[in-house]
């Protein structure tokens, strides 16, 4: 067996079948998908045994993964989550790019399942983010994560015992014995329901908080560094959002470019006329997040300006009703 997808999913009948869908068109036959349900109250373990999958019992995501790669038998431990979609030829593309190339740990480009020009803005950011890091503090996604089984047990999988993140500590403790690597072949398809669960202002400015955190004070153990917060974030639909979103990825296409020619030639520091190449800059990327900020803050008053106007304009009932 080449390669083992694993999936942990809890509750979810309603994305699970596209995944699934996604998996059976590939042009790749020889894996195995393997879906570690944490004891779902829905259709998800009979929509697994429609598509013929294995099914584990999950918990946690590190949890689920965890007893997904144990019962795996491939060479390769693809980590997914059921509420991404994967283009056609991406595992052939992903398994091949990493058998020609040696990698043991890699990730890629995720692209956004929206219209919307600023959910692409913003994941076209968070790659960047992945790009400039790799070699600095090499972090990856749980729902993207490729990893050969020999160095996931080399590591010990999953640490169970932190909250959120474990995704990028286990990233973090594999690339101390073999580099992670961001694949030039394929590209995943991402749900952007987090966005319309908690917002895409309180979202993106979470995981700046997560990273923070985790960079000076370590691995999180407990809920009590990130509340998850509700409130959807307008879509951008004015001329003034067209004309700073054209802007923006102007500028975030120069820096990805200059990351992505730094990444190609490390740990090389000279091209071949001896001149020595120019760090992508950390500081262009700094000042993209800030103007980014400044905009979705705005963005973000406007949205609790009105809320507050409409509120205050309500039909209330009068004082004598409200302690019937």
């Amino acid at each position: 067996m080449k390669v083992s997808i694993i999936i942990p999913a809890l509750n979810e009948e309603k994305l699970l079948p596209r995944l699934l869908e996604s998996i059976k068109s590939q042009d790749f036959d020889d894996c195995e998908v393997i879906v570690a349900d944490a004891n779902s109250q829905d259709r998800t373990r009979e929509i697994v045994a429609h598509y013929g999958c294995t099914i584990v019992d999950g918990g946690l995501p590190a949890v689920g993964r965890n007893a997904g790669a144990a019962a795996a038998q491939g060479d390769f431990l693809f980590f997914l989550d059921a509420d991404v979609v994967l283009p056609k030829g991406f595992i052939r593309n992903v398994y091949e790019e990493m058998q020609e190339r040696y990698i043991d740990l890699a990730t890629c480009e995720i692209r956004p399942l929206s219209d919307y020009r600023l959910d692409r803005v913003l994941h076209r950011m968070i790659n960047l983010a992945v790009l400039l890091s790799l070699r600095i503090d090499p972090k990856a996604f749980g729902f993207c994560i490729f990893i050969t089984k020999r160095l996931f047990h080399r590591v010990g999988g999953f640490d169970e015992t932190i909250f959120v993140a474990e995704d990028n500590d286990l990233v973090k403790r594999a690339s101390l014995i073999r580099p992670l690597h961001y694949l030039n072949s394929a590209h995943i398809l991402v749900s952007i329901r987090r966005f319309e669960k908690e917002g895409r202002f309180s979202y993106f400015n979470k995981g700046i908080k997560l990273n923070l955190y985790r960079t000076f004070r370590g691995e999180i153990r407990s809920d009590e560094v990130v509340q998850y917060e509700f409130g959807n974030y307008e879509k951008p639909e004015e001329k003034e959002d067209t004309i700073f979103l054209d802007w923006l990825e102007e500028r975030l296409l120069k820096v990805e470019e200059k990351s992505r020619n730094f990444n190609k030639i490390v740990p090389v520091q000279k091209n071949n006329s001896g001149v020595m190449q120019e760090h992508p800059n950390l500081g262009d990327f700094s000042h993209l997040m800030e103007d980014l900020d400044a905009y979705m803050g705005k963005k973000e008053r406007r949205v609790q300006r009105r809320l507050k106007w409409k509120n205050f304009f309500k039909i209330r009932k009068p004082r004598s009703e409200q302690h019937k």
